[in-house]
């Protein structure tokens, strides 16, 4: 997977993330699970700029 590619799946997560936190509370399942998911995107996005 790309950079762009990571930068677009964080954004898109990040987005879904924000979106059911709206319309339930931050500790709701499906935040937490998308949080989760939000973080190892962005880990991945850390990890794989600084190979470069």
């Amino acid at each position: 997977m790309t950079a762009e590619q990571l930068l677009r799946n964080i954004e898109e997560c990040r987005e879904r993330m924000i979106d059911l936190a709206s319309y339930s509370s931050m500790v709701d399942h499906q935040v937490v699970e998308a949080s989760t998911e939000l973080d190892k995107l962005i880990n991945q996005y850390i990890y794989l700029t600084k190979k470069q």
